[in-house]
């Protein structure tokens, strides 16, 4: 009776922060700059992906290195369906866009659906690419991912009918908006949350501590590890889908290998199955990827003059990394969650020791 009835208070303090979040959303876009909604957009995309991301690398603990491949296939799935037939004539010139995407084009009001679609589509490659690469472990699963995500950039390369080649896509209109990033992102820590919390997260974190133990348990290995990658990649390929349709256009080097370094910067300092290390610290990172354009901007010190040095965000993020790695091996969070009871706790301590 007990455990029911903090069953249903969390789920109406879950409620109520949503309805928070929703004003939070309403506020934001009446008051802040264009420039820090874009910001928070970015943030919030990062929540998907990084959260998604965490699932089979924190959680279940095999090291993917592949979510760029899954943001990809999102990403140009989405734009291709809600691309303009005018706007396709246009884009295409050196190739025509190959049938059956050259005779339709999704109207706004199916953008949800063509994001559904972005996170299936990675979704199948996910499972297609994990069937046989998930019975490798550590650094041989790493080198198979890296693999996937190199050959999904050499195929938007190369698949001109397609993808349009280097050229890219252009002219997508901008359906993101931050009711559609907060309102994934929150539905994303909440359906982690909780997975990871049922019998599957159980047999995921019995998978991440050991893997003979697990199996000897009656853990079946294989399907648990699909189970995390097959989401990972559905969630990554939603978030694919939500960013290109925020900046517009998509072409290969959007999302390189630079891409799943920044996912996996946010993990692991946010510490390696920590839903809300994930959380927190991606939103971290979004801000502070706009704060560190400074560092690569020109800049004058008294006699001296500095030229730009492009790439030096990504820098000084690996110097945080490496001390990360020599001073919190854990990341900031650990395996920390925090939850209501734990709010609820902190609450009564405060207004005890204000009494």
């Amino acid at each position: 009776m007990e455990r029911k009835n903090t069953t249903r208070r969390d789920m109406i303090l879950t409620g109520m922060l949503l309805v928070l979040l929703m004003i939070g959303v309403a506020l934001a876009n009446r008051y802040l700059s264009s420039y820090l909604v874009r910001v928070l957009n970015t943030a919030c995309i990062y929540v998907v992906a990084a959260v998604g991301y965490n699932l089979i690398n924190g959680i279940t603990g095999q090291f993917s290195l592949g979510p760029n491949g899954f943001m990809a296939i999102g990403g140009y799935t989405v734009a291709i369906l809600m691309l303009p037939l005018a706007e396709k004539e246009a884009v295409y010139f050196i190739y025509p866009l190959m049938w059956p995407f050259n005779s339709f084009s999704f109207p706004p009001s199916m953008f949800v659906v063509a994001l559904f679609a972005g996170g299936v589509m990675a979704a199948l490659a996910a499972l297609v690419i994990g069937i046989p690469t998930l019975r490798l472990r550590g650094d041989y699963l790493a080198i198979a991912t890296f693999g996937f995500g190199e050959i999904i950039f050499i195929i938007a390369n190369n698949w001109i009918s397609l993808t349009n080649g280097a050229l890219g896509i252009k002219g997508i209109p901008q359906y993101t908006n931050l009711w559609w990033t907060a309102g994934l992102a929150f539905a994303t820590v909440y359906f982690v949350k909780s997975l990871v919390n049922s019998s599957y997260g159980r047999a995921m974190k019995a998978i991440r501590e050991n893997e003979v133990a697990a199996a000897a348990m009656g853990v079946d290995l294989l399907r648990n590890k699909l189970l995390a990658f097959v989401l990972s990649g559905f969630l990554a390929g939603v978030a694919g889908g939500l960013f290109v349709t925020l900046i517009s256009t998509v072409s290969p080097t959007l999302f390189t290998f630079a891409m799943t370094f920044n996912l996996l910067i946010i993990i692991v300092l946010g510490g390696l199955g920590s839903i809300t290390g994930a959380t927190i610290t991606a939103v971290i990172f979004a801000f502070l990827q706009e704060i560190l354009r400074e560092v690569e901007a020109p800049m004058t010190i008294g006699p001296w003059h500095l030229p730009g040095i492009p790439g030096m965000r990504m820098v000084v993020f690996s110097a945080l990394l490496v001390a990360l790695m020599i001073f919190y091996r854990r990341g900031l969070f650990g395996r920390w969650e925090i939850s209501w009871q734990q709010v609820i706790s902190w609450l009564k301590r405060e207004r005890i020791q204000h009494e």
